[in-house]
């Protein structure tokens, strides 16, 4: 029994750092990048003074009262 411990601590060690390393590249490739993807696209294209001309136009802005 001597030395228990400190063997099953660096097996438990190596398989953390396993897992929290699996676990952060499935969100970089699952999550973050396709995110960064999407908002590249939907920006590629955005026109914001159509857009605040519609929000205008539907009343949604305080500020700017329909015309």
């Amino acid at each position: 029994m001597r030395g228990l411990l400190a063997r099953r601590m660096k097996f438990h060690l190596l398989g953390a750092f396993l897992v929290s390393l699996g676990c952060a590249s499935l969100y970089k490739f699952g999550v973050a990048e396709p995110r960064k993807r999407a908002y590249a696209e939907f920006y590629k294209n955005y026109d914001p003074m159509k857009d605040f001309e519609a929000m205008k136009a539907a009343g949604v802005l305080e500020s700017a009262p329909p015309k």
